[in-house]
């Protein structure tokens, strides 16, 4: 054990000699050299560790951002702020769960803000306009708020338009309102979807009526129709009434025969034709036979007319001449003769049974009905055991015909048909398999490469940059000497071990052998050897004084 230690010992100060004899702009340059090589790898190592960054949240104020920063220090998730667009970016691996924490934490704020404006202190120099803005704009925050949980909409914003009402009832003026929504990509919004968010702002702003209300998207594309006139709208919901009443009858129809045939082995359609025509009818009627008198009135006159006397003509107008009064006056002979004038009127009012009724007949009349039914061949194992197609029989087809009927409520009167028929369905080729991803889109395969990569190129610069150097460096040199008969030269050492060699005129050459051995030249190559040692010391003195020293020590001891 002490003998390695000696030995370690030993060779780290002759590491340590050898280094100090290189000049020293040598020993800069390879210092300097070797602290770039570190300060590479450690780059490099740094870049490999670093992670993917994927954006967390765009488009931010900064109010938001800020509090969205603090929030992810709290939580101890890394984060980078784009220069450029002052987006936060986190780390791919941490986006999900960063985005969960931030929604529990409410971050970031919507724009729309609702009835938190009302909360906020306003002092005591707040007019009443001032006041019924920010009412009327915390309305329109708390709309939009609505409007954006629905599906398919990523956000919203209500602008409402509420006029100054006047006294006077023919110069007030009706409230509206305008929507605009943003889908998310891909995304649209069906017909009703757009009717209930027109009913949803109206319902929410006092006298507010449905056709005032207009819904824009993002595009710019008008999706409320209320340029769409009374009867346009009664078209509308007519076709929509018979598309649901057609379905339901498509549905029953697949509900009682899927369990028979399956699901996959039977297609429906149905077609109704309905009568939309609004008729109302009064009738008034009475009955004879029931009758009731009310009130009588009977009138009854009688006169007794003159005895008629003159001529008719110029003589009758003439007053008469004296008479005589007769001695006896007329009898009842006279009273019999005279005319008498006799009128009678009566005046009866019954009470007859009297009948009003007003009927309104029902609109949405089913006129006709038209049903087809296609059924798919039966499935049969053969002998072989491989299914066979085989054509349903009239039996069969008379039994599912009849059941359909029995379904949608067959009338013949009415002018309904049932029409099922038996044809082989055509069986689609299996659909591909999703083509899979190649090694090199996987997400975790460039950050492997980045990691494996600094890692090599760490590899090279320790192997390639680094451990040359120092071999080099602490390399032996052997510096021609003078000893005996003849002086001593050599090179620059290898790396499998130290030694040098000087040629001479018959091919020997002297060598170190190890660090102690030293061959002498052989015959002939003396006057080489001799001009070889001069030139080391000439180039390089140092090493020569050292080898020198080295023999001397060797001799002492």
């Amino acid at each position: 054990m002490a003998l390695a230690t000696t030995d370690a010992s030993g060779k780290a100060l002759e590491v340590n000699q050898r280094l100090q004899d290189n000049p020293i702009f040598r020993q800069i340059a390879v210092m300097v050299g070797i602290a770039a090589s570190v300060a590479l790898g450690v780059a490099v190592v740094l870049w490999s560790q670093t992670p993917n960054y994927s954006l967390l949240y765009g488009n931010l104020a900064q109010k938001d951002a800020m509090e969205i920063v603090q929030a992810l220090q709290q939580i101890g998730i890394e984060y980078q702020v784009d220069q450029s667009t002052g987006a936060v970016m986190v780390p791919s691996a941490d986006l999900q769960e960063a985005r969960m924490n931030l929604a529990g934490q409410g971050l970031p704020h919507s724009d729309s803000l609702g009835f938190e404006l009302l909360q906020q202190d306003t002092g005591f120099n707040t007019s009443r306009l001032v006041e019924a803005a920010r009412y009327q704009r915390a309305m329109e925050g708390e709309l939009a708020r609505s409007i954006a949980t629905l599906a398919n909409i990523e956000s919203a914003r209500v602008h409402l338009a509420t006029p100054k009402q006047s006294v006077f009832v023919r110069q007030r003026k009706v409230p509206s309102a305008s929507v605009v929504i943003k889908l998310y990509s891909g995304r649209t919004l069906e017909k009703g979807q757009v009717e209930a968010i027109s009913h949803l702002v109206a319902s929410s702003v006092p006298e507010l009526n449905v056709s005032q209300v207009t819904v824009v998207d993002h595009k710019g594309k008008l999706l409320s129709g209320g340029d769409k006139s009374a009867q346009m709208a009664m078209s509308t919901s007519q076709f929509e009434y018979t598309r649901e009443l057609e379905a339901h009858y498509k549905q029953r129809i697949e509900d009682i025969l899927s369990p028979l045939l399956g699901q996959d082995n039977l297609r429906a359609e149905v077609a109704a034709e309905v009568d939309f025509t609004v008729i109302e009818q009064t009738q008034e009627s009475y009955n004879p036979d029931m009758s009731a008198l009310r009130s009588e009135q009977i009138n009854e006159q009688q006169s007794r007319l003159g005895e008629i006397q003159g001529v008719p003509g110029a003589l009758t107008n003439q007053p008469p001449a004296a008479g005589n009064a007769p001695e006896q006056a007329g009898g009842p002979e006279s009273e019999a003769a005279t005319p008498i004038n006799t009128s009678k009127r009566a005046t009866r009012n019954f009470e007859l049974d009297k009948t009003i009724s007003h009927t309104r007949l029902p609109s949405n009349n089913l006129r006709r009905l038209s049903v087809a039914v296609v059924v798919n061949d039966r499935v049969v194992l053969g002998e072989d055991g491989t299914p066979q197609r085989i054509q349903r029989t009239p039996e069969e087809i008379t039994r599912i015909t009849n059941l359909v009927k029995e379904t949608v409520g067959f009338n013949i009167q009415r002018g309904d048909s049932v029409q099922v028929i038996n044809e082989s369905f055509f069986i689609p080729a299996p659909p591909e398999p999703l083509p899979e991803l190649e090694i090199w889109e996987e997400a975790w395969f460039w950050d492997a490469v980045r990691q494996a990569g600094g890692v090599l190129l760490v590899l090279l610069l320790i192997f390639g940059v680094l451990k040359p150097t120092m071999n080099r460096l602490t390399a032996q040199v052997v510096t021609p000497g003078v000893g005996g008969e003849g002086v001593a030269g050599g090179g620059v050492a290898g790396e499998g071990g130290i030694e040098g060699t000087l040629e001479g005129a018959e091919g020997e050459g002297l060598a170190l052998e190890g660090d102690e051995t030293i061959k002498l030249p052989g015959p002939g190559s003396y006057e080489k050897t001799i001009d070889a040692a001069r030139g080391m010391i000439e180039n390089d003195p140092k090493r020569v004084a050292q080898v020198v020293k080295k023999w001397i020590a060797e001799d002492a001891g």
